[in-house]
């Protein structure tokens, strides 16, 4: 008689939050600069992804980057879970050093944009982090989130190019073609980390109910 296999445990999904929007998104390069808080259409964009959070399933925690807006967004859905916020610094967003605060209209004219858009692994912002560093410490710190909710659901709220950096990883995709992901604000990117190798499930998410996204 063949013994039956142990059935294997389930993944842990993490639901990776773009922060909702803020008076300077599409306009400025904000980085770690303190004080921006979502705007109205942020706040309302936050209780939208905590309502479709809500369908994921029972999710067992919620972290978020210590950043305003992060905070402001993973509130919204912390409150509608019954869950309270946790703060990572792994999740913060990258440390754009010089480049932060600066408008995006003049940074598209500088030579080093087209190497941040087409060879970003090869680049790091003048007093700031490099893009390589940002995405070892944002999938270290996804790494750790998964192996202390080993099988459960968790809600992570980030920025775009930490989440970005980290669905590249999981897709096995090279650090210089991770700007053709788009992640939209308060976008929800569920990953499923099981034994083997990550399941990106869906990717800047914004409409649709979550119920069905599990690991086939």
């Amino acid at each position: 008689m063949v013994p039956k296999r142990p059935a294997a445990a389930p993944p842990t999904v993490v639901h990776l939050v773009r922060h909702g929007r803020t008076a300077t998104t599409g306009k400025v390069l904000p980085g770690r600069a303190k004080g921006l808080h979502l705007s109205d259409d942020g706040r309302a964009d936050a209780h939208h992804a905590a309502t479709r959070l809500v369908t994921a399933g029972s999710i067992s925690a919620v972290y978020s980057s210590p950043l305003e807006r992060t905070r402001e967004t993973a509130g919204a859905v912390a409150g509608a879970l019954g869950l309270k916020v946790r703060i990572d610094r792994g999740l913060l967003e990258c440390d754009f050093g010089e480049w932060t605060g600066r408008k995006l209209s003049e940074l598209m004219k500088l030579p080093e944009w087209r190497t941040v858009q087409q060879a970003p692994s090869t680049f790091r912002f003048p007093g700031g982090e490099s893009f390589i560093e940002m995405q070892t410490r944002a999938s270290a710190a996804v790494a750790r989130l998964v192996a202390a909710h080993p099988g459960e659901r968790i809600a992570c709220v980030s920025h775009a190019d930490p989440i970005k950096a980290v669905v590249a990883l999981a897709q096995g995709v090279h650090l210089d073609l991770f700007q053709r992901i788009v992640i939209s604000p308060c976008s929800i990117t569920p990953i499923a980390y099981g034994p083997g190798a990550p399941i990106v499930l869906s990717v800047n998410s914004t409409g649709d109910d979550l119920s069905g996204l599990v690991p086939s």
